[in-house]
């Protein structure tokens, strides 16, 4: 087994966080245990129940949360009457904050992978005497590089059937604004082929070879549809992080202990992220899993797990 085995949550809600958001989020494990916060990829991918293996079930009490508009909060962003004005990198950290002290924690482990791991270390910097350690997997660091590497013509280069496939018909300019139109398009069936082309490449590359059709989880519309919104609406605005501030303010993490765990073949956020991080923050241990890429496998799952039992 790589992980341990998945729990039902004790407690679950739902958070009234501001300007008419509703987060839902859930406890698993030991009520009495460790605490420790997640925070999924996407953005806009919701908690999924994998998140659950990652911990000792009687060791930790862990939070998993949805954040903004996606997965079991509300509103969602599959209505396209969801304003999405009110989700930024901002409102998630204040959003986890306010469920931290909602549920009475002081300090929590924090764990992240692929955006997840950007906004947990947003979240760590913002907070960091509320956090005893952090674990990141799929690291990205929110760089305005990286997102033009994954969003606008760099992983092209591996993927150049694919990437033509999502830019064919759009107009002279940035694919994202494009897409972010599309998306927002008042006609059903605009919105809808936006969607498949832009999870399409979503579903391409995060291993290799490159996956034919749609991942299993952009087989529901609705998911597909508020993954797409939400992530073009934090692309187009580089997440609202100055460029490389993560990585200078990464000082701010020198009192707290960490493991980076990243695959070697990880075309959607390069190693060499996860390797700047370690520079920046050398407090932190990195494991490099040769044959993994962004999407997590029984190696990365082990690693996770021995990470957070490391610290438990």
């Amino acid at each position: 087994m790589a992980g341990y085995p998945e729990t039902e949550p004790f407690d679950s809600g739902r958070l009234e966080v501001g300007d008419g958001n509703v987060v839902y989020w859930e406890l698993c494990g030991n009520p009495s245990g460790k605490p420790a916060v997640v925070f999924h990829g996407g953005p806009g991918s919701g908690c999924s129940p994998w998140w659950r293996t990652l911990f000792d079930p009687d060791a930790y009490r862990v939070v998993l949360f949805d954040q903004r508009n996606c997965g079991r909060s509300e509103p969602h962003a599959s209505d396209p009457a969801t304003d999405l004005a009110a989700n930024t990198t901002q409102h998630l950290i204040a959003d986890a904050e306010l469920l931290r002290e909602q549920l009475g924690i002081g300090r929590w482990l924090v764990l992240g992978g692929s955006w997840g791991s950007t906004l947990g270390l947003a979240y760590a910097e913002a907070h960091p005497e509320q956090v005893t350690e952090i674990v990141l997997c799929a690291i990205t660091t929110g760089r305005h590089a990286e997102f033009d590497w994954l969003f606008r013509g760099g992983l092209a280069r591996f993927f150049p059937e694919q990437w033509a496939s999502l830019v064919e018909g759009l107009p002279e300019g940035d694919v994202v604004e494009a897409y972010h139109r599309l998306l927002n398009d008042p006609e059903p069936a605009v919105r809808q082929q936006a969607t498949t082309s832009w999870c399409l490449w979503e579903s391409a590359t995060p291993a290799w070879p490159p996956t034919d059709g749609l991942a299993e989880r952009f087989k529901d519309p609705d998911y597909a549809l508020a993954f797409a919104r939400i992530v073009t609406h934090y692309v187009m605005h580089n997440a609202w992080l100055e460029d490389e501030i993560l990585l200078r303010n990464a000082g701010l993490l020198r009192e707290i202990p960490g493991v980076l765990i990243h695959g070697r073949f990880d075309f959607q956020a390069p190693l060499e992220n996860a390797y700047a991080l370690s520079r920046a923050w050398p407090e932190a241990s990195l494991v490099v899993i040769d044959d993994a890429g962004h999407m997590p496998t029984d190696a990365v799952t082990r690693e996770l797990a021995r990470a957070t039992d490391g610290f438990r």
